[in-house]
């Protein structure tokens, strides 16, 4: 067995935010390779979550966030299934964290399941005549399409944007590893955006 540093430990657990034990053993796993690691404890949060997506969420806070100057602030909602986890810190955080990203890059929408079907027809349509006026091989417009929708997601979409503080994150990872740690369903629910 491979002999871990606590403080190469302490640090993935910073970046991570997982457990000390599922950081020690991703480092084993990896021989100590950060980032190997960081991979296999992302995987692992995705893991969690896909198991508890079932689970209800009937507990969770309302978080405000005002952008220095008064000109710019979000409300956002986030559920959990306990009381317990909503006044966590770890919970806190995530929340200043989300509308901090809310505030930077102004998301129209959760995730692509909110996204309304008019508007989704309407940018297929846009689509789908711009290649057809660029002349592409009628066998790829779809396959074209598809991809300048998930571009579209990405840009829309806060669940499929990339995380504004570290963007090798998406962030649904963010959430899924805020998930893994805590070890409950939490779903970001809805959030508003005011600006003046």
């Amino acid at each position: 067995m491979t002999k871990i540093d606590l403080a190469l430990i302490q640090q993935l657990r910073e970046c991570s935010g997982a457990g000390m034990m599922d950081c020690k053993n991703a480092l084993i796993e990896t021989n100590g390779d950060t980032e190997k690691a960081m991979v296999i404890l992302r995987k692992k949060g995705a893991s969690i979550a896909e198991k508890r997506a079932g689970n209800a969420t009937h507990e969770g806070i309302v978080h405000a966030y005002i952008h220095p100057g008064a000109k710019l602030g979000v409300l956002l909602e986030i559920n959990c299934e306990t009381d317990f986890v909503a006044r966590t810190d770890d919970m806190k955080k995530f929340a200043q964290d989300v509308c901090m990203h809310i505030a930077a890059l102004n998301p129209k929408f959760v995730g692509p399941e909110q996204v309304d079907a008019a508007f989704m027809e309407k940018e297929r349509k846009f689509f789908t005549e711009q290649l057809k006026e660029q002349k592409k091989p009628e066998n790829m417009i779809e396959k074209i399409v598809e991809g300048k929708m998930d571009k579209l997601f990405q840009d829309v979409c806060l669940l499929k944007q990339k995380y504004v503080k570290d963007d090798s994150l998406t962030v649904e990872q963010y959430l899924q590893g805020l998930i893994a740690k805590l070890g409950e369903k939490i779903k970001i629910n809805r959030f508003v955006r005011f600006e003046i």
